[in-house]
């Protein structure tokens, strides 16, 4: 990228009446350089088969063209017109509540042979129609793509080849899996049974597995036929989104980003959050690192996020710019609000864009004018923003379905990304960088700390390649349920928690739900209130580990509860308990610590959060926000620098004073 997009998705078809040149004006005002278009209107470009309508793509390519803004154009796959449904009733997915209705987006089977046909006579239409048009800057394939649960008779069928391609037998299948278990056994491939009633944990996770490579080849298949007229200079993306609890929350479980995304030219990615009193900021900066992460520490794209949004998310004054710029902190080199417009009717209707329903300027608008402006001054300075880390986390899509099977049981509520989050969400309280490695990642090795939440289940190679971190120098976190269960969720026949157990100087064999258990004389000095140990206790001996925590019980006080083990040359700590926010947190600034990563940044903490990375012209360049409704100060403890949104000099060691939802940033001198 050359320069910083700040931009907006634009529907010209939605619009109740003619304005498109009024937009772009309110638009050019605003800074708004990009828009992303047609990637929800097949209907409207195909609206009977084989009648083609491309005006409106047309007039907002040749008037965003003629006004000096950038297009990304997307295909317009993942909503499916009546007419095709009405021709083939089986583009519709099956899943285990039946077969899809039509009606809401994302219904479709993306295996459908028919689905495909006219999803690839689409897309080449629109391409061979857009190609040579100068406004286009890049193309997103499908939208936020997914499996969808897709599990019917055509599913069936390519995952009985796929079990027959990967296992050869099914003497194998029955053994790996355990299937001799209440009859599940298979003796002839034409008995191979659907997955959508299966109790077999094993079996279910590779059919998740396998769901999610129907994903990576999809998204593979688009980029393939886009690559075949878009020029040199524009690129392909997809804008991945995360698990939802109403908001981006964890590592999205029907999808591997990191393998999806290796058919893309840049990542791309739609990051909502709270806001108001809730915003803190953490979604932007967790959303940030996944996405960057995904292309190897490239420079991604914010495909969407959200100017208004729910009706909870207006924004205070301030908050739009705190996280524009946040995004920018993580490496990002596009911010672009879904949507521009607020619209009128349909499913979407609540969820509001730069302008409310009147189309006039309002508080969000205005903000937005100060960001484009800024973007737009200081872009040379903030584009391809460089970071470099030395913690990395460790996610597996593997573990998050495994777990999944089984979670912690009796109610609990707490799943995969619960325990990942709350790892992440107290180093970014700490102001500790980090990206995202998986199982498949080959540069483990490039970082001082890896944090291991949940790693349910690993091949012994993934397990034995950890040991050898540790005992190269390499200091490591584990949680509970780490090393349990193999690659294909059979647990493991030796004392737990298996092959980790070299390093980490430990054994257990059995493990409960505690009750009224709480942390042996408050190691963290955290108060009874945040002391409980909850969900989940392993009963631990060690071996030649130090306890760090054992249990306060009457029964269970024997065992502990946190241990740290030298091996090596390196340090192993394992949390065999779910613990409170407020341990945990105490517990990684310890290991953060130790590793000999505690640095200048960790001098302040949340709701003061600070990133850090080079820009383009080999300068250090310092953000620091303020996630707060009250003014904060703090010291600059760098070299002397300039602060680029105001122009004044800023010396090392001097105090600064951010203000309530305040952005400041800083280049080195």
């Amino acid at each position: 990228m050359e320069t910083l997009l700040y931009g907006v998705a634009y529907y010209d078809e939605y619009m109740p009446y003619e304005r498109l040149d009024k937009d772009i004006q309110m638009m050019k005002e605003a800074g708004i350089n990009v828009v992303r278009i047609a990637e929800s209107t097949w209907s409207t470009v195909e609206p009977q088969d084989g009648v083609f309508d491309f005006s409106h793509i047309d007039r907002v390519l040749n008037a965003m063209h003629k006004a000096g803004i950038k297009v990304i154009v997307g295909t317009p796959t993942y909503a499916v017109p009546t007419w095709l449904v009405r021709e083939h009733r089986d583009v519709l997915a099956t899943t285990l509540e039946g077969r899809n209705k039509y009606g809401a987006r994302q219904n479709m089977d993306i295996t459908n042979t028919d689905f495909r046909v006219y999803a690839e006579r689409i897309i080449r239409k629109i391409m061979e129609h857009v190609k040579d048009n100068p406004a286009i800057i890049g193309y997103q394939v499908d939208n936020e793509t997914k499996h969808y649960n897709t599990s019917g008779p055509n599913v069936q069928k390519l995952f009985v080849q796929y079990m027959k391609d990967k296992y050869n037998s099914l003497d194998t299948i029955n053994k790996t899996f355990g299937l001799d278990y209440w009859s599940n056994r298979i003796n002839s491939w034409e008995d191979f049974p659907s997955m959508e009633g299966t109790i077999n944990a094993s079996l279910a996770a590779e059919f998740s597995k396998f769901q999610r490579k129907l994903v990576t080849d999809y998204l593979a298949w688009q980029a393939s036929i886009v690559n075949e007229y878009k020029h040199p200079n524009q690129f392909v993306t997809q804008n991945f989104d995360f698990e939802w609890r109403g908001y981006s929350f964890g590592i999205q479980p029907d999808v591997d980003h990191f393998a999806a995304a290796k058919a893309l030219d840049v990542a791309g990615v739609d990051i909502y959050h709270p806001s108001q009193d809730q915003l803190t900021g953490t979604e932007i900066s967790f959303g940030g690192d996944v996405a960057r992460s995904m292309k190897g520490g490239e420079n991604y794209l914010v495909i969407e996020t959200e100017a208004q949004g729910f009706p909870q998310w207006t924004p205070y004054p301030g908050q739009l710019r705190l996280q524009a710029f946040s995004h920018l902190a993580s490496g990002a080199n596009m911010v672009e609000y879904w949507h521009w417009h607020s619209i009128h009717n349909s499913a979407e209707t609540y969820w509001k864009g730069v302008l409310s329903h009147d189309f006039e300027p309002n508080l969000v608008y205005n903000e937005a004018k100060t960001i484009g402006k800024d973007f737009e001054r200081l872009s040379s300075h903030l584009v391809n923003l460089k970071k470099t880390n030395n913690v990395a986390i460790l996610f597996s899509n593997e573990a998050l379905t495994a777990f999944k099977a089984y979670g912690f049981g009796y109610g609990a509520k707490e799943g995969y990304n619960d325990v990942l989050r709350q790892m992440y969400d107290g180093l970014y309280k700490m102001n500790v960088g980090v990206d995202f490695v998986d199982p498949s990642s080959t540069n483990l090795e490039n970082y001082k700390l890896l944090i291991v939440p949940l790693l349910y289940a690993a091949p012994d190679s993934l397990l034995q390649r950890l040991n050898m971190f540790v005992k190269n120098g390499g200091h490591i976190v584990y949680t509970y349920k780490s090393g349990f269960s193999d690659e294909n969720v059979k647990v493991r026949t030796t004392k737990q928690p298996g092959i980790i157990n070299e390093a980490c100087g430990i054994y257990y064999n059995q493990f409960t739900i505690p009750e009224n258990v709480f942390l042996k004389n408050d190691p963290y000095k955290v108060g009874k209130e945040n002391n409980a140990v909850k969900t989940w206790m392993e009963l631990i001996t060690p071996t030649t580990a130090k306890v760090l925590a054992y249990y306060d019980h009457p029964v269970w006080g024997k065992y502990a509860a946190i241990t740290e083990n030298k091996y090596g040359k390196g340090l192993a700590t394992y949390i065999g308990c779910m613990t409170g926010n407020v341990v945990m947190e105490k517990l990684l600034h310890d290991v953060i610590n130790k590793a000999g990563l505690e640095g200048l940044d960790q001098q302040i903490h949340f709701p003061l959060v600070t990133k850090t990375g080079v820009n383009q012209n080999g300068k250090t360049v310092h953000y620091y926000f303020n996630y707060s409704a009250n003014s904060k100060l703090f010291t600059y403890p760098y070299r002397d620098g300039k602060e680029l949104l105001s122009g004044k000099n800023i010396t090392k060691a001097s105090q600064q004073k951010l203000e309530p939802w305040g952005v400041i940033i800083i280049e080195e001198k």
